[in-house]
């Protein structure tokens, strides 16, 4: 059995020597997805908004403090710097792999003084030798060169692997620098929102601070019952509750804007005390469809150069099944005495053909194969599921930027009809014709109505955010 696998491996060999392949696959990227559009597509197509600039999406809202957070952060952030530091590891990987490629060589020098013991057992013997000296001296340099040759292709798969790897580096670079925008953006989306909720939560104190002014009013010339007093200030005291929950999330985002800028929190807070609308989302027009994503995603690029580097471990592990076989050579001169070290009789050369065969260790090598194979099955695996769950981010971000604007669409009609409904109730309260319980009624639903439209009109532009990233940021059409 092992006499028909050698003879396998000879043939195999063979083969390799004469076609200069390297063993193990080849790669070959798998399937792209077949679908020319995303299901949602038409519907955020159809929207009418100016669509964003490809190589600066975030710029779409129209927005300077937007932009300016966003350039600050990519400027600043640590996980980039993080993602940068991860590049130069991989470069010098990549340059290591390929030194193993090209030979090497040294120059090695040494100037010796020896006195010799007489109390050991070589000593003793030379010692009743005739003429015996112990002391001695030996200088020698010489120029050392070896070379491994990459008969079977191991160390290029080796090489092949680290070049991945140091491509899945740079466009890690690219994926931070995509998710720091994004997460820049859609913190400074909340902070805004949150501004909003607070500003509509703080005017409807004030005008339920009125209301409770008008019930104190009436009560003191006996018009109102205490009933009516504790109803219209327990439903202020119950606003008023909701506004350091807000104020508390608030202060969190801006925390949270700080960080992401690689500062202290507080260090850029001034730029964003004064409240600005919610912008705008931008237009998402001729987004492609998931096979574009392969090409846009730089998180997609990481998972593939992965997969690409597993598979060139396939081959540098069954490179292992083969013979090394090296070159190296020696070429100087070496005497005892310093006044000869460069004549011609101290000259010394020498030339080795190395072989090394792990002919004996099949079974651990064939367990590092399956290793390999394993560990290529795995990244397969993670860019296939990666590809799915790219494609899942963008139909959600899409289906919730487009259902998100409706909502908002409609609390905005919502809102002006219940505000005029409010307006109607106060006059009527003060006129005697209906109770304050109705008044409180229109207060709690105006309250809630603009707050839901704060909050849809933050989710839209957090969604469009999401779409811009699941994407992959910025893109032409080819």
């Amino acid at each position: 059995m092992r006499s028909v696998r050698l003879s396998a491996l000879l043939s195999a060999a063979s083969a390799v020597l004469l076609s200069g392949c390297a063993v193990g696959p080849d790669y070959v990227a798998p399937p792209a997805p077949q679908a020319s559009a995303f299901m949602a597509q038409p519907a955020v197509a159809a929207r009418a908004a100016a669509p964003a600039p490809a190589d600066a999406w975030w710029r779409g809202f129209n927005d300077p403090v937007l932009d300016r957070l966003v350039g600050r952060a990519l400027a600043q952030n640590l996980d980039l710097a993080q993602a940068a530091a991860r590049v130069t590891q991989a470069r010098a990987g990549l340059r290591a792999a390929t030194a193993a490629l090209l030979p090497s060589a040294s120059i090695q020098a040494q100037g010796v003084a020896n006195h010799a013991s007489t109390q050991t057992p070589t000593g003793r013997l030379l010692a009743a030798t005739p003429g015996f000296d112990r002391d001695g001296s030996l200088y020698e340099g010489d120029l050392v060169a070896g070379w491994e040759l990459d008969v079977f292709g191991g160390t290029r798969r080796d090489r092949e692997a680290a070049l991945a790897r140091y491509d899945a580096a740079k466009a890690g670079v690219a994926a931070a620098r995509l998710a720091v925008a994004a997460q820049t953006a859609d913190t400074y989306m909340l902070v805004r929102g949150l501004q909003e909720r607070l500003a509509v939560a703080r005017r409807q104190v004030e005008t339920q601070a009125r209301l409770v002014d008008t019930v104190r009013l009436q009560y003191d010339h006996g018009a109102a019952a205490d009933l009516q007093l504790q109803q219209a200030q327990g439903a202020l005291a119950q606003t008023r509750a909701g506004i350091p929950v807000l104020e508390e999330g608030l202060e969190a985002a801006l925390n949270a804007m700080d960080v992401i800028q690689g500062a202290q929190p507080g260090t850029y807070r001034a730029e964003l005390v004064t409240a600005t609308a919610i912008p705008v989302a931008p237009g998402l027009t001729d987004a492609g469809g998931p096979a574009g994503l392969l090409r846009r995603r730089p998180d997609l690029v990481v998972a593939e150069q992965r997969l690409r580097a597993s598979n060139a471990e396939v081959g540098s592990a069954l490179s292992q099944y083969f013979p090394k076989v090296s070159l190296s050579g020696l070429v100087g001169t070496a005497t005892t005495s310093s006044a000869t070290l460069f004549e011609g009789s101290a000259t010394q050369a020498q030339g080795v053909l190395g072989l090394r065969w792990r002919l004996f260790d099949f079974g651990r090598v064939g367990a590092e194969v399956k290793a390999a194979h394993g560990r290529k099955a795995e990244a397969l695996a993670a860019y296939q599921q990666a590809v799915l769950r790219a494609s899942e981010d963008v139909e959600n971000a899409f289906v919730s930027l487009v259902k998100r604007e409706d909502q908002a669409r409609a609390l905005s009609s919502g809102e002006a009809s219940l505000a005029r409904a409010r307006t109607a109730s106060q006059v009527a309260y003060e006129a005697g014709a209906v109770s304050l319980v109705e008044v409180l009624d229109a207060d709690a639903r105006l309250l809630a109505v603009r707050d839901a439209r704060a909050q849809a009109r933050t989710e839209a532009a957090r969604a469009a955010i999401r779409s811009f990233q699941a994407l992959g940021g910025g893109w032409s059409v080819s």
